[in-house]
C-alpha cells in the first residue's frame, strides 16, 4: 500500500487533533468529563517519559514517579514560595528534572535489568523520604495554595482554574509530548537507543558508547514526566508525598504496556482505559487499585507484548484460515 502524500497526511493529523480537542464537548461537556480528559492527557504525558526508557532502552525505570513529583514540587515552590509565574515554574520543573536525571543516570549507568529497576526504585523511595521530612518541600503536609495557572504570551494572557479551562493546556501538552516522542524515535539518539537495547555488541562495534546513550535517553525522558507533574500541580493546587505513591508508578507501567510497546498512541490508549474506568466506572479507591493491579498482572502473564499484539495474532490466524 502506497503512503499518503505529505499534505494529505498532515491534513488528516490536523483533523484528528481537532476532533480530539472537541471530544469532551461532544461527550457532554460537563466539568467531570473535562476533568477526566485532562487527567488522561496529563497522566499520558507522564507515562510517555517512562515509555522511552521501557520501550526504546529496554529497561524498567521505577524512578519516574520521582521525575513527575519533581516537576510538581518545582512548580509549587516557585509559584507559592517565590511568587513566580507559570513559565518560570515550567523552566524550573525541567531543570530540576534534568539535574535529578543526571544524578540518577550517573548512578545507574552500569546497572542492567533487575539491578537497574532496584536502584531506580530505591532512588524514588529516597526522594519520597526527603520530601516528607524537608520543610523546604513542605514536609508531610506538602505545599498548598498553588495559584491558578496563568501563561502570558505577549499581550495575551491565558489562565485556568476549572477543568474546562485546563483542558486546552493539558491537550497541548499531550500533543507536544506525542511530537517529541515521535521525533525522538526517528532521531539518531532514538535509533542508537534501540540498537543498544537490541544488540549491545553490534552497537559497540558501530562505535556507540552504550552508557552515554543510556544517560542521554534518561535526560530526554525525565523532563517529559516532569512537565506532566508541573501541570498536575496547578490542576489540583497542592503537592504532597502522595505523588510518590505506587498508584502513579503502576499507572505508568500499565499504561505503557497495556496497548503495546513502541506504539506512538500506546500509552495514551492504555492510560485512557485506566483513567476512564476510575472516573466513570469506579469501584471505590481500593477497588480501582485492585483493578489496576489485576490488569497489570494479567497483561504481564498472558499478553506481555500488549493488546495490539493479541489483535495481530488473531488477524493472522483469520487470514490463514
Amino acid at each position: 500500500m502506497k503512503a499518503l502524500p505529505a499534505p494529505l497526511r498532515l491534513f488528516g493529523l490536523a483533523a484528528l487533533a481537532l476532533l480530539g480537542f472537541f471530544l469532551p464537548r461532544l461527550l457532554g461537556g460537563s466539568s467531570h468529563v473535562y476533568d477526566t480528559f485532562g487527567m488522561i492527557a496529563t497522566f499520558s504525558a507522564m507515562s510517555y517519559g517512562l515509555d522511552i526508557i521501557l520501550s526504546d532502552l529496554g529497561e524498567i525505570s521505577l524512578a519516574h514517579t520521582a521525575f513527575f513529583a519533581t516537576g510538581a514540587y518545582a512548580a509549587a515552590i516557585l509559584s507559592v514560595n517565590d511568587g513566580q509565574g507559570a513559565w518560570v515554574a515550567m523552566a524550573g520543573a525541567v531543570l530540576a528534572a534534568l539535574a535529578l536525571a543526571l544524578v540518577l543516570g550517573m548512578i545507574t549507568l552500569r546497572t542492567r535489568e533487575f539491578a537497574f529497576s532496584l536502584v531506580t526504585y530505591a532512588a524514588a523511595v529516597v526522594c519520597m523520604n526527603v520530601a516528607a521530612n524537608w520543610d523546604f518541600l513542605g514536609g508531610s503536609d506538602g505545599i498548598v495554595g498553588i495559584p491558578p495557572l496563568t501563561l502570558s504570551i505577549g499581550p495575551a494572557s491565558f489562565s485556568a482554574s476549572q477543568p474546562p479551562q485546563f483542558w486546552p493546556f493539558a491537550y497541548l501538552l499531550l500533543l507536544l509530548t506525542l511530537y517529541v516522542v515521535h521525533r525522538f524515535r526517528r532521531s539518531r539518539l532514538g535509533q542508537a537507543a534501540l540498537m543498544v537495547h537490541m544488540n549491545p555488541r553490534l552497537a559497540s562495534m558501530c562505535g556507540l558508547a552504550g552508557n552515554q546513550v543510556r544517560l542521554l535517553v534518561f535526560l530526554v525522558s525525565a523532563p517529559i514526566s516532569a512537565l506532566a507533574g508541573w501541570l498536575y500541580a496547578f490542576q489540583r493546587a497542592y503537592v504532597g508525598t502522595d505523588l510518590f505513591d505506587t498508584y502513579f508508578l503502576v499507572l505508568m507501567l500499565t499504561g505503557v504496556i497495556l496497548a503495546g510497546r513502541r506504539l506512538l498512541l500506546g500509552p495514551l490508549l492504555g492510560t485512557a482505559l485506566l483513567v476512564g474506568q476510575k472516573s466513570f466506572f469506579s469501584l471505590g479507591a481500593y477497588g480501582d487499585k485492585l483493578i489496576l493491579g489485576t490488569v497489570l498482572v494479567g497483561i504481564l502473564c498472558f499478553c506481555p507484548k500488549g493488546l495490539a499484539n493479541l489483535w495481530r495474532r488473531r488477524s493472522h490466524a483469520a487470514v490463514e484460515k
